[in-house]
């Protein structure tokens, strides 16, 4: 197995560049993060260059996360917004050569949430195909993100039909559906045509991997026997220092 470092949980007292450095240094083969944009990308991009990782990821800006804002996507009175953070996100990852852009959909429910949801993830596609970007869409457990549009994978896979793009695909994070559906093993080998990344945290408290209800080294040994080898993404809130926590690297994979 390969791992790729989440910036957004993991090493969260360093700037993205430092960060980037950090994980180079313990080991990952690549990073990912949530919002970058405070960063020029040239100062992002000399960073991954020099540790020589790749960015698998970003996501779309989320509105106002403080207020509890987790995406526009599906928001029917804020299209503008959402499609411009489209745009923000597909000029950011070209130039930091990221080849996937989770798009939130947001806090929102019913037909015309749908519907706007699908609208803007078609214009999304259509935007990061012609930079070969691939747009991920996240099912997030209601325990920690209540009112969010995108709940389940049988959700995610309907729209990703409905839209029948190879440029849009699920981001299946094995904490969210732990949480939510249960199944892991069997739901990533049935669903594994459809995801586009994989990222994992024990369940229920959401740390190092190698705690919890979630057996990863069943899953990691799944994952291998399936073909899968794009790194994982360690998306996990440290218990303590990020590197003092990541034994579970070498337990769970030998």
């Amino acid at each position: 197995m390969r791992f790729s470092a989440n910036l957004g949980f993991l090493w969260t007292d360093l700037p993205i560049p430092d960060g980037i450095r950090a994980a180079k240094a313990a080991g990952f083969e690549a990073v990912e993060c949530h919002w970058p944009y405070e960063f020029e990308s040239s100062v992002v991009k000399q960073a991954l260059a020099k540790s020589q990782l790749p960015m698998l990821g970003i996501n779309t800006v989320p509105g106002d996360f403080v207020r509890g804002e987790r995406g526009l996507l599906a928001l029917s009175d804020r299209t503008v917004e959402a499609r411009a953070a489209i745009n923000q996100a597909v000029a950011y990852a070209e130039k930091i050569d990221c080849p996937r852009i989770h798009a939130m959909a947001g806090i929102a429910s019913g037909d015309v949430a749908h519907q706007c949801y699908v609208d803007n993830l078609e214009y999304a596609v259509e935007v990061a195909e012609r930079k070969n970007i691939v747009i991920l869409i996240e099912p997030l457990n209601t325990f920690d993100n209540p009112g969010y549009f995108l709940t389940s994978t049988s959700q995610a896979v309907k729209i990703i039909d409905d839209i029948g793009s190879e440029s849009l695909k699920m981001m299946f994070d094995c904490y969210h559906i732990g949480r939510m559906e249960g199944q892991v093993v069997k739901k990533l080998s049935a669903l594994l045509p459809y995801i586009g990344h994989i990222q994992f945290a024990s369940v229920p408290d959401r740390s190092e991997p190698d705690t919890g209800e979630v057996d990863y080294s069943a899953i990691f040994s799944t994952l291998d026997e399936l073909g899968y080898t794009e790194p994982l993404g360690a998306e996990y809130r440290p218990a303590g220092m990020t590197t003092e926590g990541l034994g579970w690297m070498k337990t769970l994979t030998s």
